[in-house]
């Protein structure tokens, strides 16, 4: 039977190699924004949006967790750049709708296929294991963020 104090240091043993996967990502993040002139609040947005084509200012938002004066600084300077195309949503003049411009998507895939970038590089790191402890990887995830989730839920917080 594992003990409590067994307990508390297998978790944190976990809680710390997440946090040095995510601090050893977000070095990769900051050299690929600063590689191709963004911010990181900007290269979170153009990430976030990528896979959507498009999206809602609001709920863009609530998926980088920016807060509303990075997130509209952000938005400019990619809608300046050419990046993203921006325009109120009809029937609600307060609602921005957000959207890849053609010049965007090539940026994006460009950036993906940078050889030192973050992309290239976690693409990099995941080859290195096998098929089976990619799998296992994120099962186990899926599970720890479904609970955390549902614990922030319960707390009253937003987990969009």
């Amino acid at each position: 039977m594992e003990s409590e104090n067994q307990r508390f240091m297998r978790s944190t043993q976990l809680l710390r190699s997440f946090w040095n996967v995510q601090k050893n990502l977000m070095r990769f993040v900051q050299k690929t924004a600063v590689e191709n002139g963004l911010s990181v609040p900007q290269y979170s947005i153009l990430m976030t949006i990528a896979p959507h084509k498009e999206m809602i200012q609001k709920s863009l938002g609530e998926k980088t967790f920016l807060p509303k004066s990075t997130l509209s600084q952000a938005v400019d300077g990619l809608v300046q750049a050419g990046w993203l195309n921006r325009q109120q949503v009809e029937g609600n003049r307060r609602e921005m709708q957000l959207s890849l411009s053609e010049k965007g998507e090539i940026f994006i895939k460009t950036i993906q296929l940078q050889e030192d970038g973050v992309h290239q590089t976690f693409q990099s790191a995941v080859e290195s294991l096998t098929e089976r402890q990619c799998e296992e990887l994120l099962k186990a995830n899926l599970q720890i963020a479904t609970y955390l989730e549902a614990r922030a839920t319960e707390q009253g917080e937003d987990t969009k």
